[in-house]
């Protein structure tokens, strides 16, 4: 019967309730008894612990294991709906400010398209009660209900993709992880990243950063001429956390444009963010090429125009520490340090 059932409800979904009992206070239904038995022990448990079930419920049985139970989707549904629900708690709302806070936040602006007029800082008042927590979310509330001709990028809102990296009140940070400041009696000064060309309002020329992104080959690169896919690169536990505080990086450029020295000499030295990547793929255990690697940055400004302002650290939104990874490319090049060799062999 159980069978035919089963063939029957082929194309029925199904789902698998656990009924994981503490012992210790509740026996399981015995192994060895009678088919009406076992039901009963199941019932009673369920009762005990899926609320929508009642004793004496027709499950519409399929097949009964020790603590498991396996019933239709549809008879599942249909018990849950008949269930009297608890009203839930009522939560007061919090408190809102019958006045406005208006919040002044003074933006930089320049359009290239407009020739005859300079940067300028452009202020713009917003009711903190209508708007989110975020300066990210003052900055869209400005360009949805104010202001749309102002520029600057975004994407994803939540801190991982880097894109709407800027200067806020005097700190390199991302916009949507940055709380405005309540304070109504200051302004919020909002510029974009510092020491680089502007292509429009808060939207900095990003060209010669990717650039040097792309220059330290960031991928692993192997030595052997086994055919793409049909090799695993095998990495241990201990190789794989010498990547913690590395490979987080988001590329939002709010390190390298608080570095002096990336200021004065960007062309040149590839600032904290690549060298943080750069350390990033050098100590990978798969990578092969890390003495090479090395080679191109054994120069004058590459590396060693870096000369631990920690601007970097201190500034990262992330919360990484790209000048201990400078620092560690540095006894690399000197050969204080070593790369360790790999615990896990290609498989």
């Amino acid at each position: 019967n159980v069978k035919s059932k089963r063939k029957k409800n082929l194309f029925n979904f199904w789902f698998e309730l656990d009924l994981l009992l503490d012992t210790s206070s509740r026996p399981r239904a015995p192994r060895k008894c009678s088919f009406s038995s076992l039901v009963d022990a199941v019932q009673i448990e369920m009762a005990a612990y899926v609320p929508f079930v009642k004793l004496g419920w027709s499950f519409g049985l399929m097949s009964i294991n020790h603590g498991t139970i396996i019933i239709p989707i549809r008879a599942a549904a249909a018990a849950a709906a008949s269930a009297p629900v608890a009203a839930p708690a009522s939560v007061p709302a919090p408190p809102k400010s019958s006045s406005p806070r208006i919040k002044q936040f003074s933006i930089y602006r320049w359009n290239p398209e407009k020739k005859n007029q300079k940067p300028h800082m452009q202020t713009y008042d917003v009711d903190l009660n209508a708007c989110g927590p975020m300066v990210l979310d003052a900055l869209i509330k400005i360009k949805n209900e104010m202001d749309p001709t102002l520029t600057f990028r975004r994407s994803c809102r939540e801190g991982i993709c880097g894109s709407c990296s800027m200067n806020i009140g005097g700190v390199n940070t991302l916009a949507c992880i940055s709380k405005i400041d309540t304070s109504l009696s200051r302004s919020t000064k909002i510029y974009p990243l510092p020491h680089m060309y502007v292509v429009k309002d808060l939207v900095p020329d990003m060209s010669n950063f990717y650039e040097q992104y792309r220059s330290i080959e960031p991928y692993l690169k192997r030595k052997s001429n086994v055919p793409l896919g049909s090799q695993q690169y095998l990495q241990s536990e201990t190789d794989r956390k010498k990547l913690d505080g590395l490979y987080e990086c988001i590329l939002c450029a709010c390190c390298s444009t608080s570095c002096p020295s990336y200021w004065w000499n960007s062309d040149k030295y590839l600032g904290p963010a690549v060298l943080l990547q750069a350390y990033r793929w050098i100590i990978d255990s798969r990578d092969d090429f890390s003495q090479e690697r090395l080679e191109r940055l054994k120069d004058p400004f590459s590396v060693y125009r870096c000369h631990t302002i920690m601007n970097c650290t201190k500034t990262c939104p992330k919360s990484l520490n790209p000048g201990k990874a400078i620092a560690e490319i540095k006894k690399l090049l000197s050969g204080i340090a070593k790369k360790d060799a790999p615990e896990l062999a290609p498989k």
